[in-house]
């Protein structure tokens, strides 16, 4: 928890590296602020729907609530871990935004802390819910259709 605050935090308050070329390129800022609209949108309903999705399963912590039930309906039936993608492609939509390399090198690298996040999780979730086997292989993991 600790970590992904400081890398959430140092994300947000990281300089922005855009080399001058980038400026310059009038179709480069069009193509990447479509790009990022799509990408925030997505995640905006991957954040607020899992929260809603997870109702009172929603702990701080990455293990199950002991009382809890493993949610495969709402945006949990396209995406396993709606709360940590949506933070990802918020993370790649900010970068774009801002055409910043230093913002797409720290998305890839919460991509990366994300994923492993989830990974641990899982063995969690599998050791609680003997279904879950089932669901990982019809949900993808972070990112919609994707992964």
């Amino acid at each position: 928890m600790l970590a992904q605050m400081v890398l959430l935090i140092g994300f947000a308050w990281m300089p922005v590296y855009r080399p001058e070329h980038w400026v310059e390129a009038v179709w480069l800022r069009d193509v990447s602020w479509a790009i990022a609209a799509m990408l925030g949108v997505t995640a905006l309903v991957l954040l607020f729907k899992g929260l809603l999705d997870l109702g009172t399963n929603l702990t701080p912590l990455p293990l199950p609530k002991e009382q809890g039930e493993l949610i495969q309906s709402g945006v949990y039936g396209l995406v396993r871990h709606p709360l940590y993608g949506g933070l990802t492609l918020a993370a790649f939509s900010w970068a774009l935004i801002q055409l910043s390399l230093s913002h797409l090198l720290a998305a890839v690298v919460l991509l990366l802390f994300f994923n492993a996040k989830a990974s641990q999780e899982e063995i969690w979730l599998s050791q609680k819910y003997p279904e879950y086997a089932d669901y990982q292989q019809r949900v993808k993991k972070l990112i919609p259709w994707l992964y």
